[in-house]
Order: C-alpha cells, then sequence, then structure tokens
C-alpha cells in the first residue's frame, strides 16, 4: 500500500473538526471546577481506547449490546443538548461529585471526546479510507486532546471570567445546534418524520 499524504490529512482534518476539542474548552473548564479537576493523560487514554475500539468492532460492539448505531447517536446527542443547555443558562443539571476520576470518564471522555459523531465518523470513514490512515488521524488528534486538557488552566487565566462566560455561552449554543443535528438525522430510523 503507497502511503497518501492526502488521505491522512483528510482523515485527520475531519476527526478534528468531529471532535472539536478547542470548542469544548468553555465546558471542559466548567466541568473541572465542578469535579475539581480533570485527569488529563486518563480522559485522553480512556477516549483514544474508545476511538479504537470503534474503528476496529463498532458494529458487532453495538449488536452485541442489541443497539444500532442511530441509537447510540440518539443517546449520545440528548446528553450533548443538556450540556449545552447547562452552558447557556448558567443553572447545574450534571451535579459536581468532586471525583476526578470518574467526571474524566463521563462525560469528558465520552461523549465530549469520544462521543457519538466522533465514533460514527471513525466508522463512516472507514468505508472510504485505510484502517491505518484512520489510526494515526486518532494518534494524532490524542496529542491535541491531550495538550489542550493539560493547557485549560492557561486557557481559563487569558480568558479571564467575562472572556470566559462569553465564550461559554457562545459554545452552549454550538453544542446545542451540534446535539439538534445529531438528534435529527438519527430520529429518523425509529420511524418519526
Amino acid at each position: 500500500m503507497d502511503f497518501r499524504i492526502e488521505d491522512l490529512l483528510t482523515v485527520t482534518f475531519t476527526l478534528f473538526a468531529v471532535i472539536d476539542i478547542v470548542g469544548s474548552v468553555p465546558l471542559l473548564i466548567s466541568l473541572k471546577g465542578k469535579i475539581g479537576g480533570i485527569r488529563s493523560f486518563q480522559a485522553t487514554l480512556v477516549s483514544g481506547a474508545l476511538m479504537i475500539l470503534f474503528l476496529y468492532a463498532g458494529k458487532p460492539f453495538l449488536k452485541v449490546l442489541g443497539l444500532d448505531i442511530h441509537s447510540f447517536a440518539v443517546g449520545g446527542s440528548i446528553v450533548i443538548f443538556l450540556l449545552g443547555l447547562e452552558m447557556v443558562l448558567g443553572h447545574e443539571i450534571f451535579k459536581g461529585d468532586k471525583d476526578a476520576k470518574s467526571g474524566s470518564m463521563v462525560p469528558i471522555a465520552f461523549p465530549i471526546i469520544a462521543g457519538s459523531g466522533t465514533l460514527t465518523t471513525i466508522m463512516s470513514l472507514k468505508a472510504n479510507f485505510e484502517a491505518l490512515y484512520i489510526l494515526v488521524g486518532i494518534l494524532i488528534n490524542l496529542v491535541v486532546v491531550y495538550v489542550v486538557l493539560k493547557s485549560l488552566k492557561h486557557i481559563e487565566r487569558m480568558l479571564g471570567p467575562a472572556g470566559l462566560l462569553a465564550v461559554r455561552k457562545f459554545f452552549g449554543v454550538i453544542l446545542l445546534a451540534i446535539a439538534v443535528r445529531i438528534f435529527s438525522s438519527n430520529i429518523g430510523a425509529f420511524g418519526f418524520k
């Protein structure tokens, strides 16, 4: 197999856009305050494991659980919608339990980093690209995710309280829109119009 850099760039940038770790910064800063810290390496590792699992065993894994990709996407979209609503309205929906270990897993590793959109995209990319390109694209994106998670304190200082609030509300609306898009493009599979 000839290695095509264009294919790698396409896969990497597609995953970067879907993961949207930069757009998730206000949400991550908010969650960090609630759970008392984010374990950057653990969150990166768990989200990476989920992505790689879905690359190689996505459809069979869901089938074993009796789920299809549409059910998975609708469930993920509801969680994303509630997170967006919390950001826009400023009301707490997800109660912080100050357990950074579980907070790094849910909702940070899933569904924020390795959400239904990311996992669905990985399975969709597999139809057009070799698994090697997707694997390398995932690894490149995981490096970016880790750097962003480690830099949250610096980013928070740089934005300041007013900037953080403005960015948080803006990206809350973006999250709501993404959740509605994922929900509406998958709910039709259940016979709803």
